[in-house]
């Protein structure tokens, strides 16, 4: 029985098929045909999408339309004839992609390498203050028009992340950095881009640094990132910081060129 429900689309003119978001579903519900990853079946995807953070081209989505019911058995009779191992036994409840697994990690004593890290970001002095205050947040309410966005670092971070990492935050908000935040899962990645495109047009941006969780998901918003600089004939340099859920820096890298 059909009902409305998330679930995964891709853009064909978008996807290279590379076959990374094959890889990375679980449920097997994608496949290359045609030189294109296509979903084979909508009761094979549970619609979390897992996938979304391995696609360089930002091709998949997750959109609300009418689709059969996410089935579980299926899903295990679909990896049994492909010869991988099912679940091994029914699920109370479609399984939780790990963004939405719930945790309860006690903070983390951070490493010296990541306090090192955080120290370098910016000034972390007690009873600093930040260069100036970004307000609003989030990036769709970020207006391109804001003339305060020139010769400005740009710090877009991944909705969770600010909470994760919250010394990112603050050392790079006392470092003069103007912070933004967005979430690529629950929001639209083509309006993100959108935005972000229109901002490289319009303003003098130095930098742009995106600060995503580990969870796979996140990713998307780097290729936002990415996506809006070839749209906007940019040279700015993205830099990709990825954090865990207890706060460690564990990947810190200048995105080159080619990975657009």
């Amino acid at each position: 029985m059909k009902t409305m429900r998330k679930i995964i689309e891709i853009d064909e003119d978008l996807c290279t098929g590379c076959g990374q978001c094959i890889l990375a579903c679980a449920e097997g519900a994608l496949e290359l045909r045609d030189g294109k990853a296509r979903v084979i079946g909508d009761i094979l995807c549970d619609g979390l999408g897992a996938c979304l953070g391995e696609c360089p081209e930002g091709a998949l989505t997750i959109v609300e339309r009418e689709a059969e019911a996410f089935d579980e058995r299926a899903v295990e009779e679909h990896l049994s004839k492909q010869g991988k191992r099912p679940h091994a036994a029914p699920l109370a409840q479609p399984p939780m992609c790990p963004s939405l697994a719930f945790r309860s990690d006690a903070p983390a004593e951070l490493s010296a390498e990541t306090q090192a890290n955080i120290a370098a970001l910016g000034t972390a002095e007690k009873g600093a203050t930040p260069a100036h205050t970004t307000w609003p947040l989030k990036l769709q309410l970020t207006s391109p028009d804001n003339e305060k966005l020139d010769n400005m670092d740009l710090l877009l971070m991944g909705d969770c992340a600010g909470f994760a990492a919250p010394g990112v935050m603050q050392s790079q908000a006392l470092s003069g950095a103007y912070l933004t935040i967005a979430c690529p899962k629950f929001e639209s990645h083509d309006a993100q881009v959108d935005r972000l495109t229109e901002i490289l047009k319009k303003r003098k941006i130095n930098s742009i640094t995106v600060v995503i969780m580990e969870v796979p998901c996140c990713g998307g918003l780097l290729f936002a990132a990415l996506k809006a600089r070839d749209n906007a004939a940019s040279a700015v340099p993205i830099k990709r910081m990825k954090v865990s859920r207890t706060g460690e820096i564990l990947e810190y890298e200048t995105v080159p060129r080619s990975a657009a």
